[in-house]
């Protein structure tokens, strides 16, 4: 193992992947496997046969000194070092996912957080959605709510055809990507510059049991959402309702949405307007009257506003 600031006089070793991060800690470094970066270096030399002959043959015989490593690296199959992988660039995550695309041949499920898809988040994994659709691979893809919303998406499910098929939720966990529930991707930092690959069986089988219960609850996207029942208030603003009720500040209800923070800020307001409530106090006691909060409409439950003391507590 190598401190990762130890690693800085030498960024080859990064570069070429000889080294990555340690799964348990960041902080540190560790070696990688003499196959996997003979196998992943030697992809990328081999398009280049046609154009170079001298530098194949250069390479090989590097690639061959290294493997001869191989023997004091050994590690036995199945361990953690092959489970869980952290992939450190874009780069290196969208080889991964090539190369996964590649190997899938029944089904990709896929959780996509956030609101309104933009054209290059579309258009980014687009080339792989069009090779698995051309396998005849399945897909089912889950987006919030908001995601209705957007042409980019209507126009790459109508691409698409019957390979994918879409549900939506009012909210839903961080990304995922599922390649026939043997490999899946999460992030593994909040701007998504690093990734980790999963092939543990136990995390996979856990992911997918997460993904089968949000799509049993989520909605076709080719189905409307369901009517509220209350004159004046909207799917949406229902949820931002049990939200508030359950205590959350403006910005995280955003978060959890899909939407922007003055996106929510102007349903609360319009719930406050059709409510009747001249303040955030207020709107809480009208949220649990009208059963807004999950309680039954005329049984007021205690409802927690951000910034506002429990009546009980006084």
């Amino acid at each position: 193992m190598l401190r990762s600031r130890d690693a800085e006089p030498v960024p080859c070793l990064l570069e070429l992947a000889l080294l990555h991060p340690d799964p348990d800690d960041m902080d540190w470094l560790v070696p990688t496997s003499p196959q996997e970066v003979m196998t992943r270096l030697l992809r990328g030399v081999h398009d280049e046969v046609s154009a170079s002959q001298r530098r194949v043959g250069s390479a090989v015989e590097a690639f061959e000194w290294y493997a001869d490593l191989g023997r004091l690296l050994q590690t036995p199959a199945g361990t953690e070092s092959t489970a869980i992988r952290v992939l450190d660039g874009l780069s290196r995550i969208q080889a991964a996912m090539d190369e996964a695309t590649q190997a899938c041949t029944t089904e990709v499920l896929t959780v996509q957080p956030g609101g309104i898809r933009r054209e290059h988040e579309l258009s980014e994994g687009l080339h792989r959605a069009l090779a698995l659709r051309g396998r005849g691979v399945r897909m089912r893809d889950l987006y919030t709510h908001v995601a209705r919303h957007g042409q980019g998406l209507l126009n790459y499910l109508e691409l698409m055809g019957d390979a994918v098929e879409a549900r939506t939720l009012d909210e839903v966990i961080d990304r995922l990507i599922l390649f026939d529930r043997t490999v899946a991707f999460i992030p593994a930092n909040t701007d998504r510059t690093m990734a980790l690959e999963l092939r543990h069986p136990a995390l996979i089988s856990y992911l997918v049991t997460v993904f089968e219960r949000l799509w049993r609850l989520a909605i076709p996207l080719t189905a409307p959402l369901p009517d509220t029942g209350i004159e004046g208030i909207s799917h949406r603003e229902q949820s931002i309702a049990a939200l508030l009720a359950e205590g959350h500040q403006d910005a995280v209800i955003a978060e959890r949405l899909g939407i922007s923070v003055r996106t929510a800020r102007a349903h609360i307001a319009r719930l406050s307007e059709t409510l009747g409530a001249a303040s955030r106090t207020q709107l809480g006691v009208r949220i649990a009257q009208a059963g807004l909060d999950g309680s039954p409409r005329g049984a007021p439950s205690p409802v927690m506003l951000p910034g506002r003391e429990s009546p009980t507590a006084r």
